[in-house]
């Protein structure tokens, strides 16, 4: 194909790109399924697909494409896209096939994830027959609530050589990996909660390199589109779609915008824009472009309610303050750093637990469900350390409940 020569030609290099065509509605049923064709049964994807449909019928949003990191590399396009709006695909995908070959954080995926998919749909489905549906959903249902419980530097130390199974035992952020080893499970409960845990880890350097890899494709498709592609008729509507996909919206980081502006700025200070997507995530990358010049050009102000109105308003425009607050948002890619510190060691087979404390307080009720799925998984209490307001904090569940409980042992 034309687009992807020129995209070799630039300098990118990616594996075959296998394009397929699907309605709207056959998208989202993709998409809500993290953009495989098939998975095993959960509400939470019936839900995601709901929330699609509503959205695209509401005029709210809309799928143009989707991507996945097999080999070869997979992308589904929306058939009522335009002629117009396919070329930009296209070229947008070329720049994520090429960022998923060569980025680091992608190093160790599993790129036969497509078919590992479809094992896993009949490993759940197999579970359902011989344990019973009910059973079965509610166990994968709590392995699911606790599924960002993984070590997003991992798959590094994987790829460099490093004993992954050594890695979870406390202290280790791998709170799946222990779990999988150390927890008194059934075997078929074990053999899901594995499954669970390979598919957290494929998706993670996702959640890591979000911005990256969008601004990488965005760079391209226009790089691409502009150098030759478009025809004089279509440079108006191009514009206008490119504009519509890179739009800011105060108060919320549009990682298309963002991506393509730090490239950009690399490029202006003759850095190495391909040896950068190489080597960073999106909160180094972040670190090493953004400075107080950037900051103001691209208007990247700290929001907040007005507490009359409920109106979203500039409350800084400090750019040091500005970009500690985007690594803020940014590290441990956007979730709470949670690492399990000790397994029995001051109450019989009690699991405790420490949140490294960033800046952002805990959601109380989101980590007190965390730790009842956690306790009914392990069979024995679960202790959360954390901090709020400053000043230390402990929850802790029993018995299917949690509480705080900041009284001394």
């Amino acid at each position: 194909m034309r687009i992807q020569g020129l995209a070799r030609a630039a300098g990118l290099d990616f594996e075959r790109i296998d394009f397929r065509l699907l309605d709207a509605h056959e998208v989202n049923g993709v998409a809500a399924y993290g953009g495989f064709p098939t998975r095993y049964p959960s509400w939470r994807f019936g839900m995601e697909f709901e929330r699609l449909e509503k959205t695209h019928q509401y005029g709210l949003s809309r799928i143009y494409e989707l991507v996945i990191n097999t080999e070869p590399v997979l992308a589904y396009l929306v058939r009522t896209n335009s002629h117009l709006e396919q070329k930009l695909v296209m070229a947008h995908v070329c720049g994520h096939a090429d960022f998923f070959r060569h980025n680091s954080w992608f190093a160790s995926t599993d790129r036969t994830m497509l078919d590992r998919m479809g094992r896993h749909s009949e490993i759940v489905r197999l579970a359902m027959e011989r344990h019973g549906q009910d059973r079965v959903e509610q166990f994968l249902d709590r392995v699911l609530s606790l599924e960002t419980l993984i070590d997003p530097y991992l798959p590094l130390r994987r790829h460099l050589g490093a004993d992954v199974k050594s890695m979870s035992n406390p202290p280790t952020f791998d709170i799946l990996g222990f779990l999988a080893l150390r927890a008194p499970l059934a075997d078929w409960e074990r053999e899901l909660l594995e499954l669970v845990r390979h598919e957290a880890y494929y998706f993670q350097p996702q959640r890591m390199t979000k911005i990256m890899n969008e601004g990488w494709a965005s760079f391209w498709h226009a790089r691409l589109l502009t150098g030759g592609v478009l025809e004089d008729s279509e440079v108006v509507d191009f514009a206008d779609c490119h504009s519509g996909a890179t739009a800011d919206s105060p108060g919320r980081i549009n990682p298309y915008k963002l991506g393509i502006e730090l490239f950009r700025a690399a490029e202006e200070q003759g850095l190495d824009i391909f040896r950068l997507r190489r080597v960073h995530n999106d909160a180094s990358l972040i670190d090493l472009l953004v400075d107080a010049e950037f900051v103001e050009r691209q208007k990247l102000f700290i929001y907040g309610a007005n507490p009359k109105t409920g109106r979203a308003e500039v409350i800084e425009r400090e750019p040091a303050r500005v970009k500690a607050r985007l690594m803020q948002d940014l590290s441990w890619g956007g979730l709470p750093q949670i690492e399990l510190i000790s397994a029995g060691q001051s109450e019989p087979r009690a699991l405790d637990l420490r949140h490294h404390h960033d800046g952002r307080d805990l959601d109380f009720d989101a980590a007190k469900a965390t730790l009842v799925c956690l306790e009914r998984l392990w069979g024995a209490p679960v202790r959360l350390s954390t901090v709020e307001g400053g000043e230390p904090r402990r929850l802790v569940a029993r018995r299917g409940e949690a509480s705080v409980d900041d009284e001394p042992e």
